[in-house]
């Protein structure tokens, strides 16, 4: 018994250091310029403070969380942690890209570190003026966006010599769309660029040969008249849902930016290649929950997924200001946890961690550019395995 307590406050330790709570901070004042969660609510953030050198350094990160693409999926996430600031819990934990030791994180560490939560349902880019009394949903992401930086600036921001605009999943996407912007309100002395973990959501074709994606990701558009902050360049050429996928604008994208993301992305195979409209009799249901529990049918497919997620790359161009950890992977988000981050048995492409490959991008001590091997070939992968 003695022994099994020894194991367990050792584990206990273990996770404290590798992970802390942040505070969470309400934007009270964004509300008067309509810049709101989708109910109404104050958007909010968690801030760690940067020290010593980083004093002026600035990491910016948008959180994650799918998307609503029409009123009825706008109102279910309305009152839920997704949609409103008031179901938020009121702290965070920071780990991975976000701790404040050297050895977790030694090129961020003292840098001010911002998790911003996600409460819009459109990726930050949502400028709806109108409000249906009906259903009181604000579709105002753009808003908020602006907001939140703005804030940061007053809070030191405009004196930054480094900043850098992240996010994962939904805010991943959030910093590819938003990159230039982030550029433009910021000194033109600071050094800016932009880190996309899991937000290059490629428009493929389910598993049955519909276009799910690409018509969700219209009406989210839509929906929140997403347009007006979508790319220029793109929207010139093709519809504004098409330019929501970044392998149809990133190649517009004039700021430094660095990819992150799993070629066999968990996300994009659950509600990309097989989603359940695409998938009535669950036959991806094992496999998608543990992609070792895949037949080999399922396999071929995903091969041909990862081959359609490289091709859809092929815009990325090989400027050295770019960069890319593409790993083999059944992963979705792999810079806020501290095993994928940096750790003993992280990840590694051409023997390096994500963090180092971001760190040395960032500083401009070498340029990385990685694409994976097919799996199973990367045994330093930490496959997701769903419940």
């Amino acid at each position: 018994m003695m022994r099994v307590c020894i194991v367990l406050v050792g584990l206990l330790c273990l996770l404290s250091i590798e992970a802390y709570e942040v505070g969470l901070t309400f934007l009270d004042s964004a509300v008067a310029q309509g810049a709101v969660c989708l109910d109404g609510s104050a958007p909010a953030y968690h801030m760690d403070k940067g020290f010593g050198a980083g004093i002026d350094n600035w990491l910016v990160f948008f959180e994650g969380g799918g998307w609503c693409n029409n009123v009825t999926n706008c109102l279910a996430r309305r009152d839920t942690r997704l949609g409103s600031s008031k179901q938020m819990l009121t702290t965070e934990t920071f780990s991975g890209m976000f701790h404040n030791k050297p050895k977790y994180n030694p090129d961020f560490y003292n840098w001010n570190r911002i998790k911003v939560r996600y409460c819009d349902g459109a990726s930050f880019t949502g400028d709806v003026e109108e409000v249906d009394p009906k259903t009181n949903l604000h579709f105002r992401g753009a808003r908020i966006f602006r907001a939140v930086i703005e804030d940061l600036l007053a809070k030191g921001m405009k004196n930054a010599t480094n900043a850098m605009l992240a996010g994962c999943s939904a805010g991943g996407l959030t910093s590819i769309l938003q990159c230039d912007n982030f550029r433009s309100l910021l000194p033109a002395i600071t050094t800016v660029k932009c880190l996309s973990d899991a937000g290059f959501f490629i428009n493929a074709k389910t598993v049955i040969g519909t276009s799910h994606i690409e018509g969700f990701y219209a009406d989210v558009v839509k929906t929140h008249g997403s347009a007006k902050v979508l790319s220029p360049a793109c929207t010139s050429k093709m519809s504004p849902g098409l330019c929501f996928f970044p392998q149809n604008m990133v190649q517009y994208i004039e700021t430094p930016i660095f990819l992150i993301n799993a070629a066999y992305d968990s996300w994009q195979v659950k509600n990309i290649l097989a989603p359940g409209i695409a998938d009535r009799k669950g036959t991806w249901r094992d496999c998608k929950l543990d992609i070792t529990k895949c037949s080999s049918a399922q396999l071929n497919i995903l091969q041909g997924y990862r081959q359609e997620f490289l091709k859809a790359l092929t815009g990325f161009d090989s400027s050295p200001s770019r960069g890319m950890f593409i790993n083999s992977c059944y992963s979705h988000c792999q810079t806020g946890i501290q095993e994928t981050w940096l750790r003993n048995d992280s990840p590694l492409l051409s023997n390096t961690t994500i963090a180092k490959a971001v760190g040395d991008w960032y500083y401009e001590r070498a340029t990385f550019q990685q694409i994976d091997c097919p799996y199973p070939c990367d045994e330093t992968c930490h496959n997701r395995v769903f419940d």
